[in-house]
């Protein structure tokens, strides 16, 4: 190979690269157009093999440690500008691409949430009309320790928080997700969720009130289940999706309405695992804490359930997922 007229050959290219390098280095990617971006990922290659054939040649160290330089530059901004839109899309679902969800999928929720409510109202009604019926829902153990001993079981997370903790989330997670592969049962599986779950909350709820023990029962609840209930109701909402792709795919395919509803319920499970994580770490060590006063649990809970709605409320106006038309670059490279 004659060297100099290879290197006089490729020079045009890693003076290119260093070009481009220098304009991000300096100012960023965005101040790349997409024409130029698709330009670096393509020298980036050029000049990483031209690196690999300088040393099989074993050209000079100088010219080798030159072009090192300039590949580990050019690797560094590609993937590192990579992770920052991977980062930056998703500081973007979060802001505002899962309240834009929760908005498209509420008639689902809504479903899942009125199931829910049924459920607890039937268990109320009964449990007050038939004593027997509550031993149907709740565990004995459970019913002995209200009614007879006038207590309630949320004492022994104390002491134990971080194992309770953990044991709420995944127990929380464990029905959450029942709930959304419930939606390939054609959604019988999530419906029955959301009405076993609607009745276990009603009938608790007819034991304490009977027992005089509502009051702190309810400041227990309200301040993870500000969180833990509506991330139940999302779950039910996604496992109808699904449902609703299976049984009325409408204009698509079945196979096509999958993916569309699909992809919504998996964004939903994006919101749901991180409320469900808050609301054990809140049940875990906040809600059955002795020195917090209940007024303050129910402050808590309304607060976070107000800050939750308006959250889901939100509306997007401008749109930044694809400021200057940028391309992922690693995607470019592949």
């Amino acid at each position: 190979m004659n060297i100099q007229r290879w290197i006089a050959r490729r020079e045009p290219n890693w003076q290119r690269l260093d070009a481009l390098l220098r304009q991000i280095e300096k100012k960023g990617l965005k101040s790349l157009r997409a024409a130029e971006i698709r330009e670096l990922a393509s020298l980036y290659r050029s000049v990483a093999a031209d690196l690999a054939r300088a040393r099989t040649q074993q050209i000079g160290n100088t010219l080798i440690q030159s072009l090192q330089s300039l590949t580990t530059r050019a690797y560094t901004q590609i993937y590192q500008g990579s992770r920052r839109q991977e980062w930056q899309a998703i500081r973007e679902f979060y802001l505002w691409g899962l309240p834009s969800v929760v908005q498209k999928t509420f008639v689902y929720i809504a479903a899942a949430t009125a199931l829910f409510l049924l459920g607890a109202l039937v268990a109320w009604w009964y449990s007050w009309q038939n004593p027997s019926f509550m031993s149907l829902i709740v565990p004995e153990s459970l019913i002995t320790k209200v009614r007879d001993e006038h207590k309630l079981w949320m004492g022994s997370i104390v002491g134990v928080e971080p194992l309770a903790s953990s044991s709420i989330m995944i127990n929380n997670l464990s029905v959450c997700f029942g709930a959304i592969a419930g939606g390939m049962t054609a959604g019988a599986y999530s419906a029955y969720l959301m009405v076993f779950n609607g009745l276990l909350i009603g009938a608790v709820g007819t034991l304490v009130g009977q027992n005089n023990l509502a009051y702190p029962f309810w400041a227990f609840v309200f301040g993870h289940g500000s969180l833990e209930l509506p991330a139940i109701f999302f779950a039910g909402g996604a496992g109808f999706l699904l449902a609703r792709a299976i049984l009325f795919p409408g204009k698509y395919r079945r196979g096509d309405a999958l993916k569309l509803y699909g992809s919504q319920a998996v964004q939903l499970v994006f919101g749901i695992v991180p409320m469900l994580i808050v609301a054990g770490a809140i049940e875990g060590f906040f809600s059955p804490n002795p020195n917090i006063p209940d007024p303050i649990k129910y402050l808590a809970g309304i607060g976070l359930f107000i800050l939750l709605v308006l959250y889901c409320s939100r509306k997007q106006t401008l749109n930044n997922l694809g400021n200057n038309g940028l391309v992922n670059l690693k995607d470019t490279l592949e």
